[in-house]
C-alpha cells in the first residue's frame, strides 16, 4: 500500500533509549506482501479533515444537564469495590450503600482537573509510539471474538495460533497503529494464564503499541509487569506503555473487579479505555438522546476514578453505543442512530478536552460479504468523522463481535489505509497543480507519459483487495471475489512475515516470569 502524505510530516514521539537488556528493538523492514507494497508506515493519523459538528453548543449542554441528571437523581453503583466507593466519597459524592450520587459538575471536576488532553503510547520500538489526543489518531483491531473464521477453515474456536497470526497482521499492515489486545480468546489455553502467553505475544511478534488484559485486577497487574520487564521500571513508571479497555456494566452500574482494573492500570501510569456498552433498548432507552446522555454520565465517572487513583493517568473517554433489533434481541450496526450517536459523542469529548474512543468496522454478517462492507463503512467512516482519536475494532469483526475474521481484517485494513488519505486532507501544494504537466502534454492528449504523472503516481491510493480488470482479464484470471482476494493476500502476508528483533536476554527474562506464574496456580478453563 502506498504511502500516505500523513506520512511524510507526522513525527512521532520518540521515547527515551532504554537500557539494552529491556529490549529496544531497532527498525525492521516491514515484510512484503503481494499486491502492493507494505511500506514503512507512520505511526498514527495526524488529521488535517476537521472533525463534524452535528449539534449547535445547546445541543451538547443539554446532554451534559441530562447526564448530570442521571448521575445526580439516579446515580452509580460500584459493587463489590469498597475502595473505589470510599474514593468517590472523598471526593464529594454522596454513598448510600454501593451507589453514588454527584451534583451537578462533579464529576467533569474530577476530570477536567488532572485528565491530560493528549499522551504518547510507548511501543518498544520508539518509531512505532503512537500519539492520542488532538489531532492525532490511531486506529487498532477488533477485540474479544472467542471464534475465528477463514474460507478454508470456517467458523472455529480461536487459539493461540491464531492469536499470534493476527498480531502479525496487524504488524504487517501500515494502517493499523496497534497490534491489539484480545484479538480472539486463545481458547486452547487456560483462562487463568492466558492473559501471560497474549500479552507476551504482543511483545515477541509486534513492535507496536498494544493492550493488556483486563479480565481481573491480578491479571491486569501481571501485564503491567511483564512491560516493567520489557521496557524498565522506571520507564513505565514514567510513560503510558500498555492501554486496558474496560466496559460499564450497563445501566449504570460498575463491577468491582472491572473499577480495580482501573485502579490497577492508573496507579502504575498506564492507560485505561473507559467503555459504556449500549445497545439501545436493553441496556440503555430505545432513543439515541437518552442513550449518548446514559453513556456519556457512565463514562465520565470511570475516567474520574483514574484520576482519583493517579492524577495525570493517561486515559480514553469511550463508548460502544449502538442499537439492537427488537424483534430478535440481536445488535445492529452501520445504522442511522449510531452514526448520529458518534458524531454527538465526538462533541462530548472534545468538551471535556481529553482523548476519546468510538466505531469500528462493526457488522452482524457472518462472512465478508456486501453486507459486512456497508455495516463496517458506515461505522467506521462516522468514527473518523466525528473526530475519534482511537478507534478499537477496526479490523476483522464478524458477527456482531463473536468472530475474528482473517479475510475480514485484511479487508479492514485496506479500507482503513484509504481512510487514512483521506484524514491526510487534501494537498494544495504548486506541484499538486501540475503546470509543468500542462506544459508538456499538447490540447487533447493523454498525461500517461507525462513527468509529473510518473513521479506522483506511487502516491495514489491502490486497493489490496479491490479488482479494477476488465472483465475479461478477471475471468481469464479464475473470477474470484473479494473475499477470496483477501484470503489469498493474508496467507501470503503470512508467509512472507519476519519477526521484529527483540533482545535476547530480555526475552529469557520475559519467557522465565511467565514460566514461574504459570506454575504458582493451577489451570483454571472458566
Amino acid at each position: 500500500m502506498p504511502r500516505s502524505p500523513a506520512a511524510k510530516t507526522t513525527v512521532a514521539s520518540v521515547a527515551p533509549k532504554p537500557k539494552p537488556r529491556r529490549g529496544r528493538a531497532r527498525r525492521s523492514k516491514t515484510a512484503t506482501a503481494a499486491g502492493p507494497a507494505i511500506t514503512p508506515p507512520a505511526p498514527y493519523i495526524t488529521r488535517r479533515v476537521p472533525p463534524y459538528n452535528l449539534l449547535d453548543e445547546a445541543g451538547v449542554d443539554r446532554i451534559e444537564q441530562h447526564a448530570d441528571a442521571i448521575l445526580s437523581e439516579f446515580g452509580i453503583e460500584i459493587r463489590g469495590d469498597d475502595e473505589s466507593l470510599a474514593l468517590f466519597q472523598q471526593a464529594g459524592a454522596k454513598r448510600r450503600g454501593v451507589r453514588l450520587t454527584f451534583e451537578p459538575g462533579l464529576v467533569k471536576h474530577l476530570v477536567q482537573r488532572s485528565a491530560p488532553a493528549e499522551f504518547t503510547h510507548r511501543a518498544r520500538n520508539p518509531a512505532r509510539s503512537v500519539k492520542l489526543g488532538g489531532a492525532h489518531v490511531a486506529l487498532a483491531p477488533a477485540y474479544g471474538p472467542p471464534f475465528v473464521r477463514d474460507l478454508e477453515g470456517g467458523r472455529r474456536y480461536g487459539g493461540i495460533e491464531d492469536f499470534r497470526n493476527f498480531i502479525k497482521l496487524a504488524y504487517l499492515h501500515p494502517a493499523i497503529h496497534y497490534s491489539g489486545g484480545t484479538v480472539c480468546e486463545p481458547c486452547d489455553v487456560p483462562v487463568n494464564k492466558r492473559h501471560l502467553d497474549m500479552v507476551y505475544a504482543h511483545m515477541r511478534c509486534s513492535d507496536k503499541p498494544f493492550l493488556g488484559s483486563v479480565t481481573t485486577a491480578e491479571r491486569a497487574r501481571e501485564s503491567i509487569e511483564l512491560c516493567r520487564i520489557l521496557f524498565g521500571a522506571d520507564f513505565v513508571d514514567a510513560n503510558c506503555v500498555i492501554l486496558g479497555n474496560i466496559n460499564v456494566n450497563s445501566p449504570l452500574v460498575y463491577d468491582g473487579e472491572v473499577t480495580r482494573v482501573i485502579r490497577a492500570y492508573a496507579e502504575a501510569g498506564q492507560g485505561v479505555v473507559v467503555s459504556p456498552f449500549i445497545l439501545g433498548g436493553a441496556m440503555g432507552p430505545v432513543t439515541p438522546a437518552a442513550s449518548i446522555a446514559q453513556a456519556h454520565a457512565e463514562a465520565m465517572v470511570g475516567v474520574a476514578l483514574t484520576q482519583l487513583a493517579r492524577p495525570g493517568a493517561p486515559v480514553i473517554y469511550g463508548n460502544f453505543l449502538t442499537t439492537m433489533s427488537l424483534r430478535s434481541g440481536a445488535p445492529t450496526f452501520g445504522q442511522p442512530e449510531s452514526v448520529l450517536a458518534y458524531m454527538a459523542v465526538g462533541q462530548l469529548g472534545r468538551r471535556i478536552g481529553i482523548p476519546f474512543r468510538c466505531g469500528g468496522a462493526f457488522t452482524s454478517s457472518k462472512v465478508g460479504d456486501a453486507q459486512a462492507a456497508q455495516e463496517s463503512a458506515q461505522s467506521l467512516l462516522p468514527a473518523l468523522l466525528a473526530g475519534a482519536h482511537f478507534v478499537l475494532h477496526a479490523a476483522g469483526w464478524l458477527e456482531g463481535g463473536l468472530v475474528m475474521g482473517y479475510e475480514k481484517f485484511v479487508q479492514d485494513a485496506d479500507r482503513c489505509a484509504m481512510l487514512v488519505k483521506v484524514l491526510a486532507g487534501l494537498s494544495l501544494d504548486d506541484a499538486d497543480f501540475a503546470l509543468d504537466a500542462y506544459r508538456e502534454t499538447a490540447h487533447g492528449e493523454h498525461f500517461l507519459g507525462a513527468a509529473h504523472t510518473l513521479r506522483n503516481y506511487a502516491g495514489l491510493f491502490e486497493s489490496a483487495t479491490a479488482d479494477s480488470r476488465s472483465y475479461e482479464q478477471w475471468l481469464e484470471q479464475g473470477e474470484s471475489t473479494d473475499e477470496q482476494r483477501a484470503h489469498q493476500l493474508w496467507k501470503t502476508q503470512l508467509a512472507n512475515y519476519q519477526p521484529p528483533p527483540i533482545d535476547a536476554s530480555t526475552d529469557e527474562a520475559l519467557q522465565e516470569y511467565i514460566k514461574r506464574t504459570k506454575a504458582s496456580r493451577d489451570d483454571r478453563w472458566y
